[in-house]
């Protein structure tokens, strides 16, 4: 639910009741990932999705149902022959929901428009849902910041609470959003195990440009649209200006490996060099072959590509870092014009994070939708 932040806190501002229905679990091809949801208020306005259409009906009159007796319910749905285009997923998946009301009367209220107030301004924060114990369980949630603090009680299940908080803040830290089961401690003993799905909120991921080219201004809308946070840098001041690169969140001028190795990056961080000058080249891809990024891709030809890669090996670069680099950029889709070739860009990325071939799938037999690998080392 954490995805609809903006509009739900707007919801409760409002005072509006409203249910919201979270994908908690996926399995086969499914459309959507865990985390994904679908919001009715009281007048029937609906905003979200969780399996973009397929069941979409049914998880509505789902949400309705809750916001009438005020219960969360888990539902599944998956293919059914007979069935299959009335609530089935058409597509063979098999999906999950956990279906919350957000009412005046409602136990974690409060808890869940903490964590919607935490992801509307940009916070991190995890919120810890059971979804799966016993029935006066079900739904009850932990909001969990960032200092490992956390809102929201399990009845009077204090241990367990604190138990589940540690955690969820575990997943936080790791920027994931999963699953994980609690074994209860003697104070809930008779009580069985409890399962909670924790959506973690982190900061977008970055994706840095470097060479403010028309190539860059492209990639930077793109990135924008992808959900990264871009930052674009270059050392030349009279090319680097927001008014060429309104989109990016950033714009930075500086020696491109003098900033990369000052500024933050981790295990999601993608860049992209497109300066096109092996002045700017070699002494940045030397930095960032060394961190451990997502992904490092330059540009040019293939021509421009041997020489830079016999100029990276005169600095010190080995095989094995240098086998890190996309180069020349880019997925072959026979892309000619800035915005062509920053969609070239993106599928690459994208193929990278998630594991993609980046073949058609048309004749193909590999599955459409891949569980998201770990991020690269």
């Amino acid at each position: 639910m954490l995805d609809l932040a903006g509009e739900l806190r707007r919801w409760v501002e409002e005072r509006r009741d409203f249910a919201v229905a979270t994908v908690v679990a996926v399995g086969g091809s499914a459309p959507r990932r865990p985390g994904a949801a679908l919001a009715v208020d009281s007048a029937g306005t609906a905003i979200g999705s969780v399996s973009g259409g397929c069941v979409e009906g049914a998880v509505y009159e789902l949400c309705g149902q809750a916001l009438q007796d005020g219960r969360p319910v888990r539902e599944r749905f998956g293919y059914s022959d007979e069935d299959a285009f009335a609530v089935g997923l058409t597509c063979g998946g098999v999906i999950e929901v956990l279906v919350t009301p957000v009412t005046g009367s409602a136990p974690d209220r409060e808890v869940l428009c903490a964590a919607l107030s935490a992801a509307a301004e940009g916070g991190q924060a995890a919120l810890a849902r059971v979804v799966d114990g016993p029935a006066d369980l079900l739904g009850r949630a932990l909001f969990v910041r960032s200092d490992a603090s956390h809102k929201g009680t399990l009845g009077g299940r204090p241990e367990s609470a604190r138990t589940a908080a540690d955690l969820a803040h575990a997943f936080l830290e790791a920027g994931r959003t999963g699953t994980f089961t609690l074994e209860c401690g003697d104070e809930d003993a008779g009580e069985g195990p409890l399962t909670f799905f924790v959506e973690a909120l982190v900061p977008p991921p970055r994706m840095i440009v470097f060479g403010a080219v028309d190539f860059a201004s492209a990639l930077v809308r793109t990135g924008k649209f992808l959900g990264y946070h871009v930052t674009l840098c270059d050392a030349r001041p009279v090319f680097a200006t927001r008014a060429r690169f309104p989109e990016a969140d950033e714009v930075v001028v500086d020696w491109p490996h003098r900033y990369l190795r000052c500024t933050r990056t981790d295990e999601r961080t993608v860049l992209c060099v497109l300066t096109h000058d092996a002045k700017f080249d070699v002494p940045l891809l030397k930095e960032a072959l060394r961190l451990p990024v997502a992904y490092v891709g330059a540009m040019g030809s293939r021509r421009t590509h041997d020489d830079r890669e016999r100029r990276l090996r005169e600095v010190g670069v080995t095989e094995g870092e240098l086998a890190r680099l996309r180069s020349p950029i880019g997925l072959d889709l026979g892309a000619r014009t800035p915005e062509e070739t920053a969609l070239s860009i993106a599928a690459e990325i994208i193929a990278a994070r998630e594991g993609g071939t980046g073949a058609p799938l048309t004749g193909a037999r590999t599955p459409i939708h891949r569980g998201r690998r770990p991020a690269a080392a």
